[in-house]
């Protein structure tokens, strides 16, 4: 196995796209899959992290959660224009039956000229959504509708 663990990956799936986000811990999952999803979208390598977002969300579930955050990094993409780079997931907790998620995504401004533009998301989606325990951290199947 390489020294270098992977991120994610990408699966074969008919209209939209699907993919398996990896981590150590719930926190590095969510960080890889919104990596995951905004590499669908530019090459991200090309982003610069200039400008920064906070966010914070509270979901009934671990897999709400997980829309909730992809879907509001989305939200930010398509309003605020702005292309994300790298995320910094500081704590997901379980509170009373809920759960939250406090972090930070760093990118810049999005121009067409600078970014070209490789596949629009249009959602996020509860289809084949699965997170999991596994034997070396966690891993998240996300499918977003293209």
């Amino acid at each position: 196995m390489p020294s270098q663990r992977k991120k994610y990956e990408y699966l074969e799936h008919t209209a939209d796209i699907k993919f398996i986000a990896y981590g150590k811990a719930l926190e590095e999952v969510f960080e890889n899959a919104a990596l995951a999803m905004f590499n669908v979208m530019i090459d991200t390598e090309k982003v610069s992290g200039e400008t920064e977002r906070e966010i914070f969300l509270k979901s009934p579930d671990l897999e709400s959660l997980l829309v909730d955050w992809l879907s509001e990094l989305l939200y930010l993409f398509e309003v605020d224009e702005i292309v994300f780079r790298k995320f910094r997931v500081e704590e997901i907790r379980e509170e009373k039956g809920e759960y939250s998620i406090t972090a930070r995504a760093l990118g810049e401004k999005f121009y067409p000229e600078s970014h070209p533009f490789e596949t629009e998301i249009k959602a996020v989606t509860y289809n084949q959504l699965e997170i999991r325990k596994v034997a070396d951290g966690w891993k998240a199947q996300v499918v977003v509708d293209i």
